[in-house]
């Protein structure tokens, strides 16, 4: 894998997925919100690393085989003797929505910012271009960590890294706290240039009405950049003062909603940081969004990645 400074850290957790089939068996995997988005800006050419902590055991050694094959640096990534990633158990419905049942508490990513050689990790945020994270990943840490994770970004953005998140919000991650939870996410939002969030998460945990009201709550803190995911119908974009909704370019009656949001993100970021502006860059992220839900899994076949 290249070594060479990283466009885009993503930080976060990877899990070793059980996938039911249509036949009751299960299919092995890997997969995580802010790993599959590193997956996908890396296969959209922009230099990808992803951040996290995993054990040393055979499960772990497939997922560093998977990022290395994908193209994806794992120079952030820490080896913790003794201890095994998290699994998730997914199964699908017949319109494409999912259920996981999930055992992760016991995993490694969860200290990432508390393991002996943490500094490794805050070094490789320092040095990116732009740094990648979402709710999920902040439900990840102790206080402690979050406040190792939060100084790190400040001292990052003072180097001119960009902070891109995706509030991504699931009440179970945060084990129903969810005054700790807006907590976390307003001392978060301080430190964000870019937020992709989804117009349904952000109404559960703020009560906004309405992505023109998410808009407005984001923008009090100073966010310069906020594209609202709005489901199948649009994508509320607000940047350099102007607000457009850029349409869906076409409904797809999707196969396996896994993992749209976090292919949304990545054909966004990866338009941006090749100089696209962001309402181009918002139908970029529509097409390879309706993409990934053609397909089962997070991950699509790479064979229907060139093709796209």
């Amino acid at each position: 894998m290249s070594e060479q400074k990283p466009g885009v850290v993503c930080v976060g957790e990877v899990l070793i997925e059980l996938r039911r089939r249509a036949d009751d068996r299960f299919v092995l995997g890997c997969g995580g919100d802010t790993f599959n988005t590193a997956v996908y800006l890396a296969r959209a050419g922009v230099h990808a690393a992803f951040a996290t902590a995993i054990g040393d055991d055979a499960l772990s050694d497939s997922i560093m085989a998977l990022a290395a094959a994908e193209g994806i640096s794992g120079q952030a990534v820490l080896r913790v003797p003794g201890r095994l990633p998290g699994l998730c158990l997914v199964d699908n419905g017949p319109a494409g929505e999912r259920s996981f049942r999930y055992w992760r508490e016991g995993a490694p990513a969860r200290e990432l910012f508390e393991l002996p050689d943490w500094t490794r990790v805050a070094e490789s945020l320092m040095s990116a271009r732009l740094v990648y994270f979402s709710g999920i990943t902040l439900s990840l840490y102790s206080n402690n960590g979050l406040g190792r994770f939060l100084a790190v970004l400040e001292a990052a953005r003072q180097r001119g890294v960009k902070v891109a998140f995706d509030g991504n919000f699931r009440p179970r991650d945060w084990k129903g706290e969810l005054a700790r939870t807006r907590t976390v996410l307003v001392e978060t939002l301080k430190r964000v240039d870019i937020t992709l969030p989804t117009f349904d998460d952000e109404a559960i945990l703020w009560g906004d009405p309405s992505p023109q009201a998410t808009v407005a709550r984001l923008q009090a803190f100073g966010i310069g950049e906020i594209v609202v995911k709005n489901g199948p119908n649009s994508a509320l974009v607000a940047a350099a003062g102007v607000e457009e909704f850029v349409p869906v370019p076409e409904v797809v009656v999707p196969v396996d909603t896994t993992a749209a949001g976090d292919g949304f993100n990545a054909g966004y970021l990866a338009a941006r940081l090749a100089g696209q502006g962001p309402v181009l860059a918002a139908g970029a992220a529509h097409r390879l969004a309706g993409e990934v839900i053609r397909h089962h899994g997070a991950l699509m076949p790479r064979a229907a990645a060139a093709m796209h």
